[in-house]
């Protein structure tokens, strides 16, 4: 893994990722053609729109709603554990993964909650446990409170991890992708693979951890149509405009919720995740040593210990 690790720093500083990139892109259609899915159409008729979902298992429903820049990959510790006593759901966000990418401005988090709240409505989904990482956390929270208003029985738990939640002060490769100009210049100079590698050493306390099909898993989307922008619309929506508004329906999410945070987590501190717990009615914070932005990648067996009883109340 170390080795690995420090072949993609060499090529990185080599600028030899472009061959790497080729080789990653011609490799697409195998790799999808090979996974556990399907396409869901959640947008109005006027203008449809997929998302991508991958299903497994029987029982109470969990829905995994990823954060910036991944798709249903971070899952792959999680959902086939738990799939032994839920119905997994994992989705891709728009923009994300294999869902679809318009060129639009709808990006947001409130975009996102009512594409997942169709996809609710269209599955049929009740007594809902709905696992949020950071920018998918924010949409969780979002939803359940919209939801709440409408179809109080639909959410039954959240779970929360590393969620965003608060202003706050992003971290440089996010304020990067929020600066007009230069974050295309910076996502079309450098291979894609050279861009999911910046990230991950951002979200990773331990680099040694970063894998090459981490790094491909996460960089094959962004050779898609659309990808790259939906990826630029999304960093700059993260902090939605009505942020404050979002902020005071917190308390009105009356669910049992789990937030799980990292203590060395750069991208979204312990501190969010102390404030979330002090407002959320019934929030319980559970802290990780060892791991940075995504305790499900990292430590995915001490982050599955939490979660199992948790889920099976």
């Amino acid at each position: 893994m170390q080795a690995c690790c420090a072949l993609i720093a060499m090529l990185l500083r080599a600028g030899c990722l472009a061959v790497l990139g080729l080789a990653c892109s011609a490799t697409t259609t195998a790799t999808q053609a090979a996974s556990r899915g399907s396409f869901l159409s959640v947008g109005p008729r006027q203008a449809p729109l997929r998302l991508w979902l991958e299903e497994a298992g029987a029982g109470e429903p969990i829905l995994f709603l990823h954060g910036l820049g991944a798709n249903t990959y971070t899952w792959r510790y999680l959902a086939p554990s738990l799939a032994r006593t839920h119905h997994v759901i994992s989705v891709d966000l728009k923009g994300f993964g294999r869902s679809d990418k318009p060129f639009d401005e709808a990006y947001g988090v409130l975009d996102q909650v009512r594409l997942i709240k169709a996809l609710i409505e269209r599955k049929g989904l009740s007594k809902l446990s709905i696992v949020g990482h950071s920018f998918g956390g924010g949409v969780a929270m979002a939803l359940t409170a919209d939801l709440n208003r409408s179809r109080p029985e639909t959410v039954a738990r959240l779970v929360l991890i590393d969620s965003i939640a608060y202003p706050q002060r992003v971290p440089l490769f996010i304020e990067l992708l929020r600066t007009p100009g230069v974050a295309e210049v910076g996502l079309y100079a450098a291979p894609p693979e050279a861009e999911v590698y910046k990230g991950l050493i951002a979200a990773y306390a331990d680099p040694a951890k970063i894998s090459w099909e981490a790094v491909r898993a996460y960089a094959l989307p962004l050779y898609e149509p659309g990808a790259r922008e939906a990826l630029i619309k999304t960093a700059q929506n993260i902090i939605p405009p009505n942020l404050p508004a979002l902020i005071a329906r917190y308390s009105t999410i009356v669910q049992p919720a789990l937030l799980i945070w990292c203590a060395e987590d750069r991208v979204v501190p312990l501190s969010v995740g102390r404030k979330l717990a002090r407002t959320l009615p019934h929030a319980r914070l559970s802290i990780l040593r060892g791991c940075g932005h995504v305790p499900q990648e990292e430590l995915p067996a001490a982050t599955l210990a939490l979660m199992r009883p948790f889920l099976a109340r």
